[in-house]
C-alpha cells in the first residue's frame, strides 16, 4: 500500500514538477546542513553552543 502512495506521488511530481525557487530552497537547506555537520566534524563545536545536559533525561557521570 505504501508503494502505491509513493508511485502516485512520483506521478504527480512528474506531471507538475516543483518550481525553480523550491528546488533552490531545498538545495540551500541541504548545503547549510552539510556545512554545519562538516564544521562540527572537522573543526569542532564551540563550548558556548553545547548544551549542559540538565533536565529529566540528563546523563550524569560521577567520578
Amino acid at each position: 500500500m505504501q508503494e502505491l502512495r509513493w508511485l502516485m506521488r512520483a506521478k504527480r511530481w512528474a506531471n507538475r514538477p516543483p518550481s525553480e525557487s523550491r528546488v533552490k530552497l531545498v538545495i540551500g537547506a541541504i548545503v547549510i546542513t552539510l556545512a554545519i555537520a562538516g564544521f562540527a566534524t572537522f573543526v569542532g563545536w564551540p563550548d558556548w553552543a553545547q548544551t549542559d545536559g540538565v533536565g529529566r533525561n540528563a546523563v550524569r557521570i560521577q567520578n
